[in-house]
């Protein structure tokens, strides 16, 4: 069955492996092994944004540039695809309101593009009739629309979830689901790229 997999970086990473030290993560490997034998995976595509430096972590940037040259080099059926972020000051209210101050102005920083990047390439490779089956790994419900009109126009589609992290699976994204799978610790475990990449000088960053 020809598989293509669609990734939402960011819904992933949070929910999957930051607090982990499961960082360096084999997509091709973890889905072939939360799959079942009749796929063939022709196409993992990643969504995701590049991140900036903080005060606080200055080397962010530096590990995800890495990991992602990492997949690239490693996975050839990989792509990744980029949204972009979005920094802003907003007015926000106190938790805990003292002398007066209710609300202060904070940066908020959104991350934009990638789930809709995401659909868009879900509807098209359907319509160009790519694949037979799609998995789309995320549990954000903005999704839910581009897997209704799949289901609705390719009905002879199957169309696999897989939802990061501890949270309960959106009803929206299910509902349109054929099969769902949860991100299991274990398989994570098992499924790490190997240190160095074979070929490459690209090593884990210290830390994961």
């Amino acid at each position: 069955m020809r598989t293509y997999i669609y990734i939402d970086g960011f819904n992933f990473y949070y929910g999957a492996v930051r607090e982990t030290a499961f960082k360096w993560l084999d997509f091709k490997a973890f889905f072939t092994c939360v799959l079942k034998r009749h796929h063939q995976i022709l196409s993992i595509k990643y969504f995701t944004a590049l991140v900036s430096a903080t005060p606080k972590d200055p080397d962010k940037p530096i590990r995800q540039k890495t990991y992602i040259r990492a997949i690239k080099s490693y996975i050839p059926e990989l792509e990744v695809y980029y949204g972009h972020f979005l920094s802003h000051e907003i007015s926000a209210p106190l938790a805990n309101a003292s002398g007066g101050k209710r609300f202060e102005n904070v940066i908020k920083t959104e991350e934009k593009g990638s789930d809709v990047n995401l659909a868009v390439h879900l509807l098209n490779d359907a319509w160009l009739d790519r694949y037979d089956c799609a998995v789309v790994v995320s549990n954000d419900s903005d999704l839910a629309e581009a897997m209704r009109l799949i289901k609705e126009h390719h009905s002879q589609k199957l169309l696999g979830l897989i939802t990061p992290g501890e949270r309960k699976t959106s009803k929206q994204l299910q509902r349109h689901a054929d099969f769902v799978r949860k991100v299991r610790r274990g398989t994570l475990a098992k499924t790490q790229l190997p240190n160095p990449i074979p070929g490459t000088t690209i090593h884990k960053p210290l830390g994961w």
